[in-house]
């Protein structure tokens, strides 16, 4: 028998290495013959370099400019020509100094997400995958840009304000300086949301209020974000507003199609490749995933259902080791997982569901091998540790 454990991370309680070594631990204690390829997955968030990491890319540490001015120490990592870099690790929420608010929705900018792909390109990549998951920012993605040389400027011929309130006086773009190792690098941001750059669904309404912004901050950035656009489309020809996921990261991904030449992927599709998953799959018996929480949003292209597609193909049987579980069974099915085992159901205390989160992982993969490795025909009985329709 043969397993492929490929978690995402647990937020706040396990990086997706650390869940896949618990997930393993217990599978073991069961099976302690079985086979287990451990390969921990990211959609492009929080945890995306880890993932790389554990699949043998070096990470290389930077110090970079943070989103609200700080030094950061952030982490790229590199496998020969190719780069993965993690947004969050530069510009997100994680870095903020004092957590998120509606001045730091404003201020918060990306500069240092364009130091870490300066980086990358002086390391010698030529293909560079940017994850945006987990942005503090609703620059527009001009700091990103302004790291890699272009300028803007207000109608006085200043340069504008960092992050997304400086937006609004943006009168001028001049790509002049623009890096030119970027003429020949593939460019790619990794992204699994398709809002676009404006409007009731694009970045300053959707995304800006869970970085800190208020009704007042999101109008304001609303605002300077439709200035944005319209000068990128004066300068280079190309309507940024049009674009399906150019809202991803608080508007990063249209300005880095508009004036970087960069393209969108999935970023749960192409980071599980960067992985290696999909050759791990051909004969495996089993496939377990996971992360923090499973919910709609998890079954709309994150890692989780990335991977359940990925083993379709192979017709590999897949599960779910989850921290809570808030699908019906009937979502699980149609996403393509079997079953989902969820620490809420056989702990109900949140503090010792973080404290010991490894340890009942491990005992939900237990459960797991005592159904789907030793015991096949019972593979869709309910246990304490998988939930029903309504968990």
């Amino acid at each position: 028998m043969r397993v492929v454990v490929a978690p995402d991370k647990f937020r706040g309680s396990l990086t997706a290495p650390e869940a896949a070594a618990a997930i393993r631990e217990g599978l073991q204690r069961v099976e302690p013959a079985v086979d287990v390829d451990v390969v921990p997955v990211a959609d492009g968030g929080e945890g995306t370099v880890a993932a790389a990491v554990a699949a043998g890319f070096t990470p290389v540490a930077v110090a970079v400019t943070g989103p609200t001015g700080d030094v950061v120490d952030a982490l790229f990592a590199v496998n020969g020509d190719t780069a993965v870099i993690e947004m969050a690790q530069a510009s997100g929420l994680g870095v903020l100094p004092r957590g998120p608010n509606p001045g730091t929705a404003l201020s918060a900018g990306s500069f240092g997400t364009g130091q870490l792909v300066a980086a990358a390109l002086d390391a010698g990549a030529t293909r560079i995958v940017v994850g945006v998951g987990g942005s503090a920012s609703t620059d527009g993605g001009a700091g990103l840009a302004a790291a890699l040389g272009i300028r803007f400027r207000t109608a006085e011929g200043r340069p504008i304000q960092s992050g997304g309130v400086g937006l609004r006086d943006v009168a001028t773009i001049d790509v002049t300086g623009l890096d030119p190792r970027l003429c020949t690098t593939e460019l790619i941001i990794a992204t699994d949301v398709d809002n676009r750059l404006l409007g009731a669904h694009g970045a300053a309404h959707v995304y800006a209020p869970q970085k800190g912004a208020d009704p007042a901050a999101v109008q304001l950035l609303e605002q300077g974000l439709g200035t944005l656009a319209a000068v990128i489309a004066a300068t280079t020809q190309v309507d940024v507003r049009t674009i399906a996921g150019g809202g991803a990261a608080g508007g990063i991904a249209a300005s880095a199609v508009g004036l970087l030449g960069a393209t969108l992927a999935s970023g749960s599709d192409l980071l599980l490749r960067l992985v290696g998953l999909p050759a791990k799959l051909a004969g495996a018996t089993l496939v377990i995933t996971g992360e923090g929480s499973l919910d709609s949003q998890s079954l709309r292209g994150k890692a989780p259902h990335a991977v359940a597609r990925l083993a379709a193909a192979h017709s590999v049987p897949v599960v779910a080791i989850v921290g809570r579980s808030t699908v019906t069974q009937h979502e699980l099915d149609a996403a393509g997982i079997a079953q989902a085992y969820s620490i809420a159901a056989i702990e109900t205390d949140p503090a010792r569901q973080m404290a010991q989160a490894a340890e009942l992982v491990s005992t939900l993969a237990e459960r797991a091998a005592q159904q789907w490795l030793r015991d096949p025909g019972g593979q869709h009985t309910a246990t304490a540790g998988a939930p029903s329709d309504d968990q």
